[in-house]
C-alpha cells in the first residue's frame, strides 16, 4: 500500500512529497523545505515512520521546489534526480533567490537524469516518469498506476494550470502536456500539485476553463 504525504512549505507554499510503502522506503518529492523547523518537520516524519529516503526527485527545478535540496544531501545523502533539459533552469536557481532576497543554500548538482518513460522503483513502488514540458523545459511528473496518482508539480492545478509567463516556459508546450500525458489518463487518477489541494483527472476534464477536452 503506497502513502502519499505532503508538507506545505516555504515562501511559495509548495507541497513536498514522500511517497512510502510498506518496506518503510520512501522517496522525496521537490523538496521545498527552507526553514529550519520545515527540514526539522520533515525529518521527523521519516524518523517517526522509520523510512528509508532512497530517491531525491524533481518534477522540475525552480527554486521553490529545490529549496531543501541541500538540506536532504546533507542529512541522507541523495543527489536530485531531474530531467536533462531542467540544468539551464537549476543553473538560474541561484541568481533568481538572490535578485528576491531569498535565503537558497545551493542545491547539489544531479548525477543521474530520468526521461519519458522510465520506470523509477522503491520498496514495491513503481512510479513511471511523464515527461511534462511547458511550465518549465524539462518538467516531468511521476505516475503510479497502481494506486490511481500523479505527482504532477506545476502542470494542473485544481481549476487552474502552471504559469506560462516566466522564463523558459511556453504555453503551447504546457497545453499539449495536459492533454496527451495527464487527460488520457484513467479520470479516477488523484492528481496531487506542486501547490494548493488535490484533485482528480476527472473534474479537471470536466471542470478545468484552461485546457479543454474537445
Amino acid at each position: 500500500m503506497l502513502t502519499v504525504k505532503f508538507f506545505a512549505f516555504n515562501p511559495a507554499h509548495e507541497n513536498t512529497y514522500i511517497l512510502h510503502d510498506e518496506t518503510h522506503e520512501c522517496v522525496i518529492i521537490d523538496a521545498g523545505c527552507y526553514t529550519a523547523q520545515e527540514q526539522a518537520i520533515l525529518k521527523d516524519y521519516i524518523t517517526d515512520k522509520k523510512l528509508k529516503p532512497v530517491m531525491l526527485l524533481c518534477t522540475h527545478t525552480h527554486f521553490d521546489h529545490i529549496l531543501g535540496n541541500r538540506f536532504i544531501f546533507d542529512t541522507y545523502g541523495l543527489t536530485p534526480i531531474f530531467h536533462k533539459k531542467e540544468l539551464d533552469v537549476f543553473a538560474a536557481q541561484e541568481g533568481v533567490c538572490k535578485r528576491y532576497e531569498i535565503k537558497y543554500d545551493p542545491s547539489p548538482k544531479a548525477e543521474k537524469f530520468i526521461e519519458e518513460g522510465d520506470k523509477l522503483t522503491f520498496g514495491n513502488t513503481t512510479l513511471s516518469v511523464l515527461f511534462t514540458p511547458g511550465h518549465a523545459p524539462g518538467h516531468v511528473a511521476f505516475y503510479n498506476a497502481e494506486n490511481h496518482l500523479v505527482i504532477n508539480g506545476d502542470v494542473l492545478f485544481k481549476g487552474t494550470i502552471g504559469r506560462t509567463d516566466i522564463p523558459l516556459a511556453n504555453h503551447a508546450d504546457l497545453e499539449n502536456s495536459i492533454l496527451t500525458k495527464l487527460y488520457t489518463l484513467p479520470d479516477e487518477t488523484t492528481v496531487y500539485t506542486g501547490h494548493g489541494p488535490v484533485t482528480n483527472i476527472g473534474y479537471e476534464k470536466t471542470h478545468n476553463m484552461f485546457v479543454t477536452v474537445d
